[in-house]
């Protein structure tokens, strides 16, 4: 059976980045650099990579940054071709979409994720949609959406990342209820938002990558509120149980958890290690201080 094509892809990008206060007091989290690229474009990059043709970015006060990076610059082009910089006039031209494939809206109230998604339903229309949340920065061989729109090509219906996470952390992410497993895929049989480590129904837990079937906007209309008080799109993806196939697909690759410090330290170390300018240098410092943490006894 062959499926609708995931031509469309929703960025979330409203949030306020708390977490990284003060740094994202003027700047949106999702253009905090891992390495030498913002978090957001690491996300399009990805989008690109699995064939994605429309980027709806759903954003909300103070996120110019993210609509000027995706733009061209005619002064900062103009100074790069003065100088002969023509590694860096190229690199800056290969993230920028073709156009009209950019649409932006604004998210007016911090609702939820349900609600930032709810909010791109006339973009999207009746289609399958991807959702990608840059603060899941996913290295991988092959991209991880790009692994998740070939398994959506076998069963359909809404599909999202997973992996397993430390039990005690379950409080932390929507957790499956899994059933049937099939290779990578796993049948959801029940969806969890942020149970606590005694009551939920496994370890497997919902990372930011979706592929949504259009069914899940009627659900979202209802603007019921769950965890947090928000209108949660795991609860809504919930509701289709039963009346779609529902699966997770466990990716092959590494997940830094970026919206949060020590996970955004750890995603920069990554990258840098295997960095083609930066890489052995970021190796070295790396022992250093390793050795140093040794030396002290810490």
């Amino acid at each position: 059976m062959t499926f609708q094509k995931v031509r469309k892809a929703i960025f979330p990008v409203g949030g306020l980045g708390v977490r990284f206060l003060p740094a994202t007091k003027a700047m949106p989290k999702e253009m905090l650099p891992v390495v030498d690229k913002p978090l957001i474009q690491y996300a399009v990059e990805e989008a690109m990579a699995a064939g994605i043709e429309q980027f709806i970015f759903v954003t909300g006060r103070g996120k110019s940054a993210i609509e000027d990076h995706f733009d061209r610059s005619f002064e900062l082009e103009e100074t790069l071709a003065q100088r002969n910089k023509k590694a860096e006039l190229s690199m800056i031209a290969s993230l920028l979409p073709e156009a009209g494939q950019v649409a932006y809206l604004r998210q007016q109230q911090p609702l939820g994720l349900g609600h930032a998604v709810w909010c791109a339903r006339h973009l999207v229309g009746d289609e399958p949609v991807a959702v990608l949340l840059a603060d899941d920065l996913v290295k991988a061989d092959k991209p991880c959406l790009a692994q998740m729109i070939e398994a959506y090509q076998q069963v359909g219906g809404n599909l999202t990342a997973v992996m397993d996470v430390p039990k005690p952390h379950t409080d932390k992410y929507g957790i499956v209820q899994p059933g049937e497993t099939r290779g990578r895929l796993v049948e959801v049989a029940g969806l969890v938002e942020k149970p606590s480590p005694a009551k939920a129904p496994s370890t497997l837990a919902v990372i930011g990558r979706y592929i949504l079937d259009p069914a899940i906007f009627a659900e979202l209309a209802r603007k019921e509120r769950g965890a947090g008080n928000e209108i949660q799109l795991t609860d809504a993806m919930a509701k289709l149980i039963g009346r779609q196939p529902f699966h997770g697909y466990r990716f092959v690759g590494r997940r830094f958890d970026c919206g949060d410090k020590a996970g955004f330290i750890e995603a920069t170390i990554a990258y840098a290690l295997e960095h083609e300018a930066i890489g052995k240098a970021t190796r070295d410092m790396v022992r250093r201080f390793a050795e140093g943490l040794e030396r002290d006894g810490a």
